[in-house]
């Protein structure tokens, strides 16, 4: 059976990214996890990801940070940031850079794979 798609996910919580792996496993996308924004970088040429979830805040290289040094190497994978926080600078900053959507924690798990499946058709259209 084809997957639906490939998603890379990035959070330095392993939890979270364990969690959203499975999840998205199970309704058969192909997923990778980084869990650094360096990695995510790297992750990004070989994985070919569709849609990347960047979390935005990490240390070392921040989302913000990962999500303008990725538009560099690829303007088109979608990108959903991710936050424990609300901050409206933080989102208008990441949609500037190109962020397809900005979801908060705890994250709606029926709304996230919604808004993935419609990020992936618009990509792989």
């Amino acid at each position: 059976m084809d997957n639906k798609g490939r998603i890379l996910i990035v959070d330095d919580e392993r939890d979270i990214t364990d969690f959203l792996s499975a999840f998205f496993r199970m309704k058969d996308y192909e997923s990778e996890v980084a869990h650094s924004g360096q990695e995510a970088l790297e992750k990004l040429e070989a994985f070919k990801p569709h849609i990347i979830l960047l979390d935005v805040r990490m240390p070392n290289m921040d989302g913000i940070e990962t999500l303008r040094q990725l538009r560099m190497k690829d303007t088109e994978v979608g990108v959903i940031m991710v936050t424990a926080v609300q901050e409206i600078s933080i989102g208008r900053e990441a949609l500037k850079l190109g962020a397809a959507d900005f979801v908060t924690k705890p994250i709606d798990l029926e709304y996230l794979e919604t808004t993935v499946m419609v990020k992936i058709i618009n990509v792989m259209s």
